[in-house]
């Protein structure tokens, strides 16, 4: 994918380089301090399942800049190959029992402090999408990618999964045209609550949405990608 010109702003670009150096900063501490926590959680998967702890898939970053993300595994190996393909619906038989668990309590994010560290996630930003959406997205819809995606952010805190994608994607314009340090600290500690109460892990009412927000015959898909 050819990447995009870089299009930050002068006026940001002080701000967004304390942001950047705060996350590289707290990314290493916190890594260091939940290594422990990997080798227990990487234990547990190996018990569970056969295949590798790590699942990673390419996605689109700032600028359009193609990555590759980490995530525990939580799936079966080769799921993409298998039933729902790139979606993911309640109560997915490829899901393993750990990887249910990881998923519940969005532990299975975990390993993207990892990209943090390496400049190529935020704490907060849009979430990192597959290249083939991207394909299809506006000159508007792409204002998403002048930023670096990140573990959680705007979407997440105000609806997560139980909105389209159009929407979704609003969300993420919305907060790269009013980025600032406060609206990261509001959605940092917003974000605890979402987690921990589990709201909207998977969509609502039986229907689910594609990345252009049509509708999918397919109950309760979680973030239409795989793993």
């Amino acid at each position: 994918m050819k990447e995009m010109k870089k299009l930050y702003s002068p006026f940001k670009d002080f701000s967004l380089l304390l942001k950047n150096a705060f996350d590289i900063i707290l990314g290493m501490c916190v890594l260091a301090a939940v290594l422990p926590f990997f080798v227990l959680i990487a234990l547990f998967i190996k018990l569970d399942s056969n295949g590798p702890v790590f699942f990673k898939q390419q996605r689109v970053g700032a600028n359009g800049k193609v990555f590759y993300i980490y995530k525990f595994r939580t799936m079966i190996v080769n799921a993409v190959n298998v039933g729902a393909g790139l979606n993911i619906i309640d109560n997915d038989p490829r899901i393993t029992k750990m990887g249910q668990y990881l998923r519940n309590w969005s532990l299975d994010e975990l390993p993207q402090i990892i990209n943090i560290v390496k400049g190529e996630m935020s704490f907060i930003g849009p979430r990192p999408t597959l290249e083939y959406q991207v394909e299809n997205y506006t000159p508007h819809q792409r204002k998403r990618l002048n930023m670096k995606p990140g573990i959680t952010g705007w979407a997440q805190i105000n609806g997560r999964n139980n909105i389209p994608w159009e929407e979704r994607i609003e969300l993420d314009i919305w907060y790269v045209d009013n980025w600032s340090i406060w609206l990261d600290m509001t959605i940092l500690f917003k974000t605890p609550k979402v987690v921990f109460t589990k709201d909207d892990v998977y969509s609502s009412a039986g229907i689910s949405y594609d990345f252009n927000g049509s509708k999918v015959n397919k109950k309760g898909t979680k973030d239409n990608k795989n793993e």
